[in-house]
Formats: structure tokens, sequence, C-alpha cells
């Protein structure tokens, strides 16, 4: 347990804040590109605790500002999309994408006020369907080389869904490797459904043994942790009677994403992004080595669990999670059905908006994430000691050199499971398309 000092400074990312000082020193999921497609590319954004505007300009170019007008406060979303920027229409000023106020039509003929108008703008750049946006000081860093940005535009599928949680309960899910052998421990081995989460249905590594069986099986994992460039790696052990070893390698990228295997041929790179401090957005980068994504199928697949346009689940607190008692005798071990991202949806909104971290007893399964939040600390401290070069992928590297990082799961002997994983890894990578480097260990 840790006291409320301490998580309000971990979860609480508004402008002033510590760990939203942090997480502005990096790029930030704002939008879908998928939520700029129409006549009209102009949506609402709130990001760590900011009520914000994205848009397309005549141009083709983005912009994000600050969605109240400077003038009198009127809401900039309902702005006239023309002349390469947003005008309001409650008095006409006008803004570019960089915020700055070009006319003023209502004031006095020659009046030059408005060169003295600018509002809140950040830098946005897309990324294979995601719009990233930076919100910090100076300039934005580069993009590290990772599989999710590296990979042709045909090779990644991207999404999101709100979660009514703080954005670090939400991430903390995702160095939980032994939360798999409980909360997504599906009773039956078939696979009825080609769906997302199919990875926990189908055959571990290469093997025939299903995932569903070796999880349930094999629920006390040996978990360790190694710092990296990006954050930390997680390996997953569970070690079978044969004299083999299922090994699982995932990864939490600093400050606020994971990647993890979802089959031999796929990744998953998710961000939790804060709305605010009770909201978040779990965007993911579906990332394929094998074969072009069926991009369409994909999100009408995850259209069935998200209403749009704010990508809210159909599955929530309203409705029970869909939890059906009689489910759990005989299918799923939660009773919420098949999909698991609602299983992770109902444990991390569960905790409540802010989990209280007063309250917990973190055990040793829970090794990363008592790392994760001390590597937190350590990047406030640096912070507040004027150290930002010394935060995770600025520490003396260029963030264009991080590579992967190595995401994947396989079955090997005991005594060497790190060499065939690392194996199993460049065999994936040799395999797809062309576009894959060599990875970086």
């Amino acid at each position: 347990m840790i006291s409320q000092k301490l998580n309000d400074t971990l979860t609480k990312t508004g402008p002033g804040s510590d760990a939203g000082a942090v997480l502005r020193h990096y790029w930030q999921p704002a939008a879908l590109l998928d939520e700029l497609v129409g006549k009209r590319p102009v949506v609402p954004v709130k990001l760590l605790g900011e009520e914000l505007v994205l848009f397309r300009d005549s141009e083709g170019e983005l912009g994000l500002i600050s969605r109240a007008c400077p003038h009198r406060g009127a809401d900039l979303c309902y702005g006239r999309l023309e002349d390469n920027g947003l005008r309001c229409p409650f008095h006409g000023w006008h803004f570019d994408r960089s915020g700055q106020c070009v006319e003023q039509p209502g004031e006095p003929e020659g009046s030059k006020m408005h060169t003295q108008i600018k509002t809140t703008s950040y830098p946005v750049v897309e990324k294979n369907g995601i719009i990233f946006a930076y919100m910090g000081p100076g300039e934005p860093p580069e993009f590290p080389n990772f599989d999710c940005f590296r990979a042709p535009e045909t090779h990644v599928f991207a999404f999101k869904g709100l979660w009514e949680c703080n954005w670090l309960q939400a991430m903390e899910v995702g160095i939980d490797p032994a939360h798999a052998s409980f909360l997504h421990r599906f009773l039956q081995d078939e696979d009825p459904d080609d769906s997302y989460g199919k990875q926990f249905r189908d055959k571990a590594a290469n093997t025939d043994v299903p995932m569903t069986k070796l999880l349930r099986d094999y629920p006390r994992p040996e978990i360790s942790v190694e710092e990296t460039d990006y954050g930390m790696r997680l390996i997953a052990l569970r070690h079978m009677e044969d004299g083999r070893t299922h090994v699982r390698i995932t990864n939490q990228i600093f400050p606020e994403a994971i990647c993890i295997p979802m089959s031999r041929e796929m990744i998953i790179t998710q961000w939790h992004v804060p709305v605010d401090d009770e909201t978040c957005y779990w965007y993911s980068m579906f990332t394929s080595f094998d074969k072009p994504v069926d991009k369409e199928l994909m999100r009408n697949q995850r259209l069935e669990g998200n209403r749009l346009p704010d990508y809210t689940p159909i599955k929530n607190a309203s409705n029970n999670y869909g939890y059906d008692p009689e489910e759990q005798n005989d299918t799923t071990y939660t009773g919420m059905g098949l999909d698991i991202n609602v299983h992770d949806q109902w444990a991390v909104e569960s905790m409540g908006r802010i989990q209280d971290r007063t309250q917990e007893h973190l055990g040793k399964t829970d090794v990363a994430i008592i790392k994760y939040r001390r590597m937190m600390r350590a990047a406030i401290d640096n912070l507040k000691n004027g150290k930002a070069d010394a935060l995770p992928m600025m520490n003396g590297i260029s963030p264009a050199d991080v590579y992967g990082p190595v995401s994947n799961d396989t079955i090997a002997l005991d005594d060497d499971w790190k060499g065939a994983a690392l194996a199993s890894d460049e065999e994936r990578r040799a395999n797809c398309t062309g576009w894959s480097a060599t990875i970086s260990t």
C-alpha cells in the first residue's frame, strides 16, 4: 500500500501535476485518423485534462488548439472550417492551426489587436491511423523505431475504447502477467468465433497445447523484469511437467504504453491515455508481421463492442458488463463473455474511478507494477531537478535508435528459454513481408 499523497502524485495528470508533467514530455495519442473522415474534419479532444479541438484545414494540414475561443470562451468545435483554420461563429474571430488569431472582422478597420492574440496549440502528427500530440516544452522528441510505427500502413490497424477509470490502473493491468490465468480463463478450449481475444483460445506458441489449458494448468508464473531503453521488459515463465517452459515476453513502454503478443504473427501496442483523472482511452495499434490486415473486418469486430462517436463500450457498469453467473459454471471465469477487453475493463473500472492504493496489498507477482511506480517517481524527481534528459528514451540515446520491442511467446526447454524466445522472434521477423528490421536485444 502507498500513501494518499503518493497515489495522487502518480495518478493526476492535469496541467501543473507531477505525473502530467512527465507524460507531456512524450507524444500522446489524441484521436484516431478515422475520426477525421467525412465532410467536416473537426473533433473535440480532451487530453490530460485539457479541452482541445482537432481539425484538418483546407490545405490538408492538422491543427490542435484550445477549444475555448480566447475572446469570450465560445466553443470552437462549432467553428467554421474555412481559410486554413477555424472561425468562431460568435464574433468571427479566425484562428490558424498554430492558434494565431489572424482576423477579427468585428473590430475597427485597421485594428492590429489580432496579432497579440494566440491560443494554446500543440504539434500533431499522424502515425499509422493514430494522430499523436506533443503537449510538452521545447521541440517534440523523435518517435521511437517501434514496429507499430515502422510497419507499412497496410499492416497496422488502429482502434480505441473509453474506460471510466484513471489511466494508471488501466495501464497496470497490462503489466500484470499473472492475471491472464484467472481473469481471461476460459473453461472450454474450442474457439467458436474468429474474434478479438482469440489468442487465449488458440494454440500456445508453436505447439498443440491450447493457450486456455496452459493458463488454467499453470496459474503461478515466474515473473522477472528487466529495465530497457524504452521502459521495462516483462518475462513470465510457466514451467511445465515435461521439462519445457512457456515463455511470454511483454513490455511496458514508458510512460503509459504496453506491447504484447497477440499471436505468432501479430503484436498489440497499446497506450492508456488520460482524458482526465477519472477517465481514459486505450489506443491500440495491431501490427502484423505476416500479411496486410483486414481493417474493415477488424473495425467491424471492435464496433460490435463499442458505440460511436466516443467509442464507449456497450458492456459497461450500467448493464453489469453482461455478467451471467450461469456462464461462470461452464464457459468463462468472469461470466462476462468471450471478449477479453471486457474482462480488463471490468477489473480496472471496478476499482473505482481512481484506485485507492492505500488499501492494496501487492504480492510477488506484482513485481512489474512495483518497479513501474518507482520509475515514474524517479522521472517526476528528475523533472523537478531539471533533469529531463534522464527520462526513459531521453537518457543519452535517440528514440529513433530504440527498436522493437520484442513481444513474443514460445515454448522451450527449461534451460534454454531465453535463447529460444529471441530465436522465435528472429524467425517471425525473417518470415515477415520485408519491412521488419533486426530486433534489438
